[in-house]
């Protein structure tokens, strides 16, 4: 197998760069990004209705929609990572420009948000918004998107970097196992504080104070990332990796009516790259083999000099072409994390509920935007659990070094998605009813998302880490727009001769239960595509590139050519 540009700049022996000295650098500078980010999140459907005067599915859906562009976004972080600037720049550009949005945050909550007229100072549901108000708003929010689009896709995937071996042994997959696990079990920390302690500030002290410590906690993030500079292990970008996949496309397009090699041909009927070991590639997707066949005369097809193809976007070699293979078969599994990010994107209901009631647990009375850390305390014990506790006797029960594989934890994480919606119901009493919902949906979320992570991580060739990081937040993306649709047209469907809807703000009128089966519905439908994809994926861990033993190959080619000359 091949190995790029990206690939070469890690390197392959004992080095001073890189190992767990730097992790603290990077994961503190996530973890106080998260607890930044979430805090702000965590009680924005209360400032967007009581400061801006929105209905709830009105909020809900500008919360839907930020919650769409944050996530659509990383994708584009990652092609600018893995293409041109690098992880460790990118997460640097993207921890300023959240700084700045943060900022016009905080303005939001400083500079006067009404006009100030008779009717306004008589009823607070007759003011007018100042008009350069919600641009202010939308502002901000577009910048700590692009912000997260930057910090998202790369910071977990510059943290195994620095770990990484670049090898399918159990050692490795156990090392990576481990870490994706603690680095969700300290950012579920974060989180927990961030619901618990800004929120409770936003309440206390006012939105100016609320808004204003996340800003002070991004500027520790990117100061702290900074300060382990000179530690970290930094790969050099590879533009030819993206150029590399169109080049795959459309030189199989062009060459659709030539015949496709059998499935025995040996490695001399396919381009390699010069000074590698040859290989064929796979069989599955095999009409993307036309882009790496040679044809009857391949010295008209290759430079004589240096053994590279003498037009690139009709002629691939046999990894790239296998790169685009490792991409395409991932989509079919990818797009079943679609529903989970309309699960995760209406958690604003839960906290318009939950403030209509009993919140009180002895004398303290809990926020209502504060019970979601019932879910993310279920997330960060059970990764944790499942960690130390479960893993070893699972692996020796299975055979397997994770216990179980990737995509066995990501379908039961989509089974408890459904059992939490249809756990999910509009009641009128105490506030702690919501906590099971809670709990199954953390759990549910431990075992799919991060699931999900590894899943892209492992699959996608090294070159490609931090693109195959963010397919996580880009299905969230999708999730979000499919659940701001579902809310409208519910929203719209159910409200019958000018009624309340089942959305209704009133929740006393409306029928949340009702929205939490149709959701639950689509969650089982969901499973049940899920375990086809799975099925149709076939085994794990065949795409993952050894770049230990491709040096081997090299140094032995090296030494062969040495010898003859």
């Amino acid at each position: 197998m091949e190995v790029s540009a990206m690939e070469e700049a890690l390197p392959k022996k004992k080095t001073s760069k890189g190992g767990l000295r730097t992790i603290p650098f990077i994961i503190s500078n996530e973890v106080f990004e998260k607890v930044a980010t979430f805090g702000l999140h965590a009680n924005m459907i209360l400032y967007l209705t009581e400061r801006y005067h929105m209905t709830a599915a009105t909020g809900t859906v500008v919360l839907y929609f930020w919650n769409a562009v944050s996530n659509f976004l990383p994708i584009f972080g990652a092609v600018l990572s893995d293409s041109c600037l690098g992880r460790f720049r990118v997460i640097a550009l993207g921890s300023v420009i959240s700084l700045v949005g943060m900022c016009l945050l905080c303005l939001t909550a400083i500079l006067p948000a009404d006009r100030r007229t008779p009717d306004c100072a008589a009823r607070r549901s007759e003011c007018e918004l100042v008009p350069w108000q919600l641009p202010l708003l939308f502002a901000s929010f577009l910048l700590m998107s692009i912000g997260s689009g930057g910090i998202r896709p790369c910071a977990l995937a510059f943290g195994a970097d620095q770990l990484d071996r670049r090898d399918n042994s159990a050692r490795n997959v156990r090392t990576l196992q481990t870490f994706f696990n603690w680095y969700y079990t300290v950012l579920g920390l974060s989180i927990v504080f961030a619901s618990t302690v800004i929120v409770y500030i936003q309440q206390a002290k006012g939105w100016v104070i609320g808004f204003a410590v996340p800003f002070v906690l991004m500027l520790t993030a990117l100061t702290l990332l900074l300060v382990g500079s000179p530690f970290y292990l930094k790969a050099e970008a590879d533009r030819s990796v993206l150029v590399g996949l169109v080049q795959v496309l459309v030189a199989s397009y062009r060459n659709r009516r030539g015949p496709l090699p059998p499935e025995t041909a040996d490695a001399s009927r396919f381009h390699n790259r010069a000074g590698y070991k040859p290989r064929t590639p796979s069989n599955r997707l095999r009409w993307l083999n036309r882009a790496c066949a040679l044809g009857d005369n391949p010295d008209k097809e290759v430079n004589p000099d240096d053994g590279s193809a003498r037009d690139p976007w009709t002629l691939c070699t046999v990894q790239q072409v296998e790169d685009v293979k490792a991409a395409v078969r991932v989509l079919p599994i990818w797009s079943t994390g679609i529903m989970p990010g309309v699960i995760i994107g209406q958690q604003m209901f839960p906290v318009l509920q939950a403030k209509t009631m009993e919140r009180r647990v002895g004398g303290l009375e809990i926020p209502a935007a504060s019970f979601g850390v019932f879910s993310i305390l279920t997330l960060t014990v059970w990764v944790a659990v499942y960690d130390r506790a479960l893993v070893r006797p699972l692996s020796r029960l299975t055979g397997h070094a994770r216990g179980v594989t990737l995509r066995q934890r990501m379908g039961i994480g989509l089974a408890l998605f459904a059992v939490a919606m249809a756990s999910g119901r509009a009641v009128r009493m105490s506030a702690m009813r919501l906590v099971p919902q809670h709990c199954i949906t953390g759990l549910a979320e431990a075992l799919n998302l991060i699931g999900q992570i590894e899943f892209y991580y492992s699959e996608f060739p090294k070159t490609m880490s931090s693109i195959g990081v963010s397919l996580l937040a880009l299905g969230m993306g999708f999730g979000s727009v499919a659940g701001s649709a579902i809310v409208g047209a519910i929203n719209a469907g159910t409200r019958s001769g000018g009624g309340d809807s089942w959305l209704s703000s009133n929740l006393n009128r409306g029928h949340y239960d009702y929205y939490y089966l149709v959701l639950a519905a689509l969650c089982v439908a969901n499973l049940a595509y899920f375990v086809w994809c799975g099925w149709a994926y076939g085994e794990e861990g065949q795409n993952r590139v050894t770049a230990e033993e491709e040096a081997v190959e090299d140094t032995k080619t090296k030494e062969d050519q040495q010898q003859k000359l």
